[in-house]
Formats: C-alpha cells, sequence, structure tokens
C-alpha cells in the first residue's frame, strides 16, 4: 500500500514537472507577450519575466518593442522642376501597442517598408531639386508625418525618418558645378571691385597729402627705390615723375621759336601781295651776274686762289 502510494506520488510530481515545462514561457526585457487562448485575444500583453500559458490551449506571441532601423531602397522619380533623382531614405521606428501591431495588421514590418516607399516617391513629386539639396528637415518632418499618420493605427510609432542621399544624372552635376563655379567667380570680381574702389579712395587722399607736401613725393620714391633695392635685383626701376616730363617739354617749347628764327624773318621780309614790284631792266641784270662770275674764289686758309701769273709775280727771295 505504501509503494503504491509512493508510486502514484512519483508519478504526479514527474506529471507537474512535465506541465510546468510546458507551460512555463519567458518573456525578455524587450519584449511583450500577447496570449491568444482558443484563437482569442486574452488579456494584456504579458509583462517581462516567468509566465505561465495553458498547454495546447493557449498561444504566446512575443513582441519585439525595440527600436528598428529600417532602411528604405532607392526610389527614383521626378521632382517638381522636371529633373530625375534617386532618393534613399532610413526609417526608424518603435511598436508600442503589441495587441494592435499583431492583429490590426499582417506584417507591420513590411506595412511600414512600403508605406515609406510610397511616402518617399510623393515627397520627390511634390519638392523642387533645391528643397531635396539644402532643405532636408522640412522635407524629413513632413516624410515622418506622411508615414506615422496610418503607422498610428498598427499600433507603430515612427521615431524619425531621413533622407540618406540623392543621387543626380552627370549631366545635372556638371551644370551645377559650372553654376558653382560662376557664382563664384561674380563673388571674387565683386570682392576685387570693392577692394580697387577703396584703394582709390586712399590713393586720392594720399595724392592730395602729397600735393600739399612735395617733399613727401621724393620720401615716397626713395623709400619705393629702397625697397626694389632690397631684394638683390639686377634691374632698378627707377620711376620719373610726371612734372619733370611737363617740365622738359615746356622747355622744348620755348627752345623752338629760336631755332626757327631765321625762317620767320624770312617769312617777314617776303613782299605781300598788296605791295607794287618794282620793274627790272634784263640787261642790267645781266650785268650784275657777270659781275658775280668775275669774282675770284679765294681762301688764305685753305691755299685757294686765282692762278698766279709769272710775268707779274714777285721774284722769290734766295
Amino acid at each position: 500500500m505504501l509503494a503504491e502510494l509512493v508510486a502514484a506520488v512519483a508519478v504526479a510530481g514527474g506529471a507537474s514537472l512535465v506541465y510546468l515545462a510546458a507551460a512555463a514561457r519567458v518573456v525578455k526585457q524587450y519584449e511583450r507577450g500577447v496570449l491568444f487562448r482558443l484563437g482569442r485575444l486574452t488579456g494584456e500583453p504579458r509583462p517581462p519575466g516567468l509566465t505561465l500559458v495553458i498547454p495546447v490551449v493557449d498561444r504566446l506571441h512575443k513582441i519585439n518593442m525595440q527600436i528598428v532601423t529600417m532602411p528604405i531602397p532607392a526610389q527614383e522619380g521626378i521632382t517638381r522642376d522636371n529633373v530625375t533623382v534617386r532618393v534613399d531614405a532610413v526609417v526608424y521606428f518603435r511598436v508600442v501597442d503589441a495587441a494592435s501591431a499583431l492583429v490590426k495588421v499582417e506584417d507591420y514590418r513590411f506595412a511600414v517598408s512600403q508605406m515609406a516607399q510610397t511616402s518617399l516617391r510623393s515627397i520627390i513629386g511634390k519638392s523642387d531639386l533645391d528643397d531635396l539639396l539644402s532643405n532636408r528637415e522640412k522635407l524629413n518632418e513632413g516624410l515622418e508625418l506622411m508615414i506615422d499618420s496610418p503607422a498610428v493605427g498598427w499600433g507603430v510609432q515612427i521615431d524619425r525618418v531621413e533622407i540618406k542621399d540623392v543621387s543626380l544624372p552627370d549631366t545635372m552635376k556638371r551644370s551645377m558645378a559650372r553654376q558653382a563655379e560662376a557664382d563664384r567667380e561674380r563673388r571674387a570680381r565683386i570682392i576685387n571691385a570693392d577692394a580697387e574702389f577703396q584703394a582709390s579712395k586712399k590713393l586720392a587722399q594720399a595724392a592730395q597729402q602729397m600735393a600739399d607736401t612735395p617733399a613727401a613725393l621724393q620720401l615716397r620714391l626713395l623709400q619705393t627705390v629702397m625697397a626694389v633695392s632690397a631684394e638683390k635685383n639686377s634691374t632698378l626701376v627707377l620711376p620719373i615723375p610726371v612734372e619733370l616730363l611737363h617740365f622738359l617739354e615746356r622747355g622744348n617749347r620755348q627752345a623752338t621759336p629760336s631755332d626757327n628764327g631765321d625762317r620767320t624773318a624770312a617769312k617777314q621780309r617776303q613782299p605781300q601781295p598788296s605791295e607794287a614790284a618794282e620793274p627790272v631792266d634784263a640787261a642790267e641784270a645781266i650785268e650784275a651776274a657777270e659781275a658775280v662770275e668775275a669774282i675770284p674764289l679765294t681762301d688764305p686758309v685753305l691755299g685757294l686762289g686765282p692762278a698766279a701769273d709769272p710775268a707779274t709775280a714777285p721774284p722769290e727771295r734766295a
């Protein structure tokens, strides 16, 4: 009798252990357990720790409550300003209601992925290229709202959406590069023009100061010569003041009338048209010409003179 009782207790204990082993479930800290009893949702989700279910009758589904990082495949679309781009993004979301995420949607991960792709295409079509490149924060907020609106009914909360990259065609990249180069060149020219304008003001003030003090110009000239000679150059550039050239030009103008005085006098001696010309006899003109030809050419320095007559020549001294 005692042996039968011990055997019954042992069988009951073994059955209890088997039942406990079959009914025990462990829910981790980042999970929640959704219990279905005969196919119906029962009670609230089970908290982390050890929980018991009825074998064969209950089904416990564990839902991960961690933040999920889901990349959105690159989507190709046409922007509002007719530019073809490829945009990819990433979505950060988590489950806030385990029962709704399991009951109201078949696969909440796939549903969030498809909703993110559709919303990204819609954002591309509504935005300009400049907004995609420079105003991403506003686009991220709009994309987050578009995904989060239907996801709330699925027990999923969208924490953040980020646009990772915007791929442009090569022709558009070259056009944007030329535009950036032109803009930088424009700004460089404006800066150079502004610098020249400021420098011209300072030079005008310096010229006015040097005009009031002529010695300052000479000091500045000597300073320039010293600066050039300090570099050990073989060529020395010596600037000449413009006033010196004006002085030389005025001297040349004063010397020109004295050199041409004979021409001026000759012009003054020419008879005027109003004066009456005196008549000249032809015979007198011929006699004057013969008298000029009869004049012997003598030059005591060169020893030139008429040929000496031997009859009339004085005797030579012994």
